[in-house]
């Protein structure tokens, strides 16, 4: 591979698992992050295994184990189990943990970088790379149709919870949902940004519960990868999000490998990732929308047990 000149705006686990490969394999990368620290603090960090195959070393961060998950319609409880457990991590330990690893393989980091300009950085750099968020800078560039987002709002329950299963409450365009993370328990919504909150706080009142350090963050609704010899985008920037949970990580991941596949052509990396999830996103959006119609209008019409694999639902 020849050696090229990489910055990767966003220093998220998607960014610093680029850093840390295009860095491995000789390239100068330089990530530059907008934070005053690194680790994203508003996720859930519920993963599958897979990402022991792309950070082997975030096993020592496992939290819980979960074996499947059960969806609360107003007059139907179904159950999902997992054919693999799914991890619970910590996702600020894990973004440290991969810059760690990306700084051991010379990959340097700079962050409170709020204010980068497209024309400077294709001054100092042969590639760029946009890793920052749903809210992307970079996908801004390439006039893009604007981005569309739920809201996430995640808040904790001070009350040790080791159970192995997730509970969801299906919403009219989302979910709320809890997470048994070990020492506390997790509680947190995703839906439209204008219900999101007040969907929330009437689940909080009805159910007693009593929840700290609320957090919150966008997630974004549309995938968009710009057709750019020069700059491409990853992750949530690119709106690699699974539509029926909103976890963004193992997509994102899986893209970042297409990224090292193809690097350091851009244009092959945006035809192979539209090639490869557009079929996923639109399948797994209508499964979505029959589930919800189903369960809210049909619910004896859906089995009570099911299963899924991992990451995608084909």
């Amino acid at each position: 591979m020849k050696t090229n000149k990489v910055a990767i705006i966003g220093a998220g686990v998607n960014g610093l698992y680029l850093a840390w490969k295009l860095a491995q394999a000789g390239n100068n990368v330089v990530v530059f992050e907008k934070r005053n620290k690194i680790g994203k603090e508003a996720c859930s960090g519920l993963f599958s295994q897979k990402i022991l195959e792309f950070i082997p070393e975030s096993e020592k961060l496992v939290e819980n184990k979960i074996k499947s998950v059960l969806i609360n319609f107003p007059k139907k409880r179904l159950k999902v189990s997992f054919k693999n457990d799914f991890l619970v991590i910590d996702h600020s330990k894990l973004d440290n943990l991969t810059a760690e690893l990306a700084q051991k393989s010379g990959a340097k980091i700079i962050l409170n970088q709020e204010h980068l300009k497209k024309e400077d950085l294709l001054a100092d750099f042969n590639r760029v790379i946009g890793c920052d968020g749903a809210n992307s800078m970079v996908r801004g560039w390439f006039n893009s149709s604007k981005q569309q987002f739920f809201l996430g709002i995640q808040g904790f329950e001070k009350k040790e919870n080791n159970l192995d299963y997730v509970e969801v409450w299906p919403t009219d365009n989302g979910f709320i949902w809890k997470i048994p993370k070990g020492k506390q328990t997790e509680w947190g919504i995703m839906e439209d940004p204008k219900k999101a909150k007040l969907l929330l706080d009437n689940f909080i009142e009805k159910n007693n519960l009593s929840l700290t350090d609320i957090r919150a963050s966008l997630i974004p609704k549309k995938f968009f990868i710009p057709k750019n010899k020069l700059i491409t985008i990853c992750g949530d920037a690119a709106g690699l999000i699974k539509p029926w949970s909103g976890g963004g990580v193992i997509w994102g991941l899986i893209a970042a490998d297409l990224i090292l596949k193809n690097f350091p052509c851009f244009l092959s990396y945006q035809k192979k990732a539209k090639r490869f999830f557009l079929p996923k996103i639109i399948f797994s959006k209508t499964m979505v929308r029959f589930v919800y119609f189903f369960g809210f209008n049909l619910p004896w019409l859906i089995p009570k047990n099911n299963s899924i694999k991992d990451d995608f639902l084909f």
